[in-house]
């Protein structure tokens, strides 16, 4: 049994992303910034992945700048914006990615610096203080807010059309990164009224290496990279054309099929966290508005690293955390700021479900689960 219940972290390439994707690494190999026929025939490849990435969230293509990740395209837009603005205070949520948090703390440090970092505050659910943002404001005014839209630890999504509301109104620039929440909830930039938006490709059965930043026409960003002027002259490098194809492709398939999807798959999460609450499982931001796929639970007692680990022996692929973070191990920013006990946040465990899975597989997790929690729990007692 091989079963993968961890879709938060990245994706399989969807088949049909597969074959769009295979003849641009040999038979149409140009260079799209070539004039030749192979070039234009890469170049018209990219334009319609544009196309297909601006139409996945109602955009017009030229709004659409691509990356090589999402932590590139939260990092242009941060550091981009900060370029050409007056330095003021940034703000960004206390549950942010750490490539959101740590490009806002950088435009801190140089010697010369004169942006101010604040931190929003959450609920004990992981919903962002709209009473920390007034509250942050009446201090000093903002130059940028960064907000994202659905966490990737707890799933909690943000009120980020509120949130941006309030941004403008300050004459703030207002971005989100909706990594997480693409492909899973439905996403409209106008919608959500914000500057600037992050997606990428490898959460939506896409590749890695593809992303892209989404930004309002009239926001002026300084280029992180310098070149031959690519993308607008917000990103020089040839472009990644196999991945950017399939990119587009994937943003595609989002579009055709979210709704019957994200249907499937929170019965499969309320399947799953009815057997978690049978064994006294704590799970995070259960009462919050969160992603249809995502399930942050603690068995209380049990650490969640040994937990993760008796469960891949067993058959089911699980986090401990956010796979970004991993490098970093130690508890969860994101529960620190919901105020969550040290004690129990190190018994975090985190099932994000995906396209592939099926009732049938939670069932035997769920055994699978009760088992070794019973098997750690005896080890602990004998220990003791």
């Amino acid at each position: 049994m091989d079963v993968y219940f961890d879709h938060n972290a990245t994706t399989a390439v969807d088949d049909a992303v597969l074959d769009a994707m295979s003849p641009y690494f040999r038979a149409k190999f140009g260079n799209p910034s070539s004039r030749h026929a192979r070039g234009v025939e890469a170049r018209r490849a990219v334009n319609q992945a544009r196309e297909q990435v601006a139409d996945s969230i109602g955009v017009q293509p030229a709004q659409v700048i691509f990356t090589s990740g999402g932590s590139e395209a939260n990092n242009l837009f941060i550091q981009g914006a900060a370029g050409y603005l007056k330095p003021a205070r940034i703000i960004v949520s206390a549950v942010e990615h750490p490539c959101v948090m740590r490009a806002a703390r950088e435009l801190t440090r140089s010697a010369n610096a004169k942006w101010n970092l604040h931190r929003l505050a959450v609920d004990n659910l992981g919903r962002v203080s709209l009473t920390d943002f007034d509250n942050a404001v009446k201090e000093q005014q903002p130059g940028l807010v960064s907000v994202m839209l659905a966490n990737n630890e707890t799933g909690v999504i943000q009120d980020v059309a509120a949130i941006s509301e309030k941004a403008r109104a300050c004459g703030a620039w207002m971005h989100t990164d909706a990594v997480q929440a693409f492909g899973k909830i439905p996403v409209n930039f106008a919608s959500l009224n914000v500057h600037a938006m992050t997606l990428s490709a490898h959460k939506i059965y896409g590749p890695k290496g593809a992303a892209a930043l989404v930004i309002d026409k009239r926001v002026l960003l300084k280029p992180l990279i310098y070149g031959g002027g690519h993308e607008n002259g917000l990103r020089s490098g040839t472009e990644n054309v196999p991945a950017i194809v399939g990119f587009g492709v994937a943003c595609g398939l989002v579009k055709s099929r979210i709704a019957e999807s994200a249907s499937r798959i929170a019965a499969m999460r309320t399947q799953l966290e009815q057997g978690l609450a049978e064994m006294g499982a704590v799970i995070f931001g259960l009462s919050a508005s969160r992603l249809p796929n995502t399930c942050y639970f603690a068995l209380p007692g049990i650490e969640g690293d040994t937990l993760v680990v008796r469960l891949d022996r067993a058959g089911f692929a699980v986090a401990s955390g956010a796979a970004c973070s991993s490098v970093n191990p130690g508890q969860s920013h994101v529960l620190e700021a919901m105020g969550v006990e040290s004690m129990l946040a190190r018994c975090a465990v985190r099932v994000s479900l995906g396209s592939d899975n099926t009732p049938a597989q939670v069932e035997n997790f769920l055994k699978a689960l009760s088992g070794v929690a019973d098997e750690l729990k005896r080890m602990s007692m004998v220990t003791l």
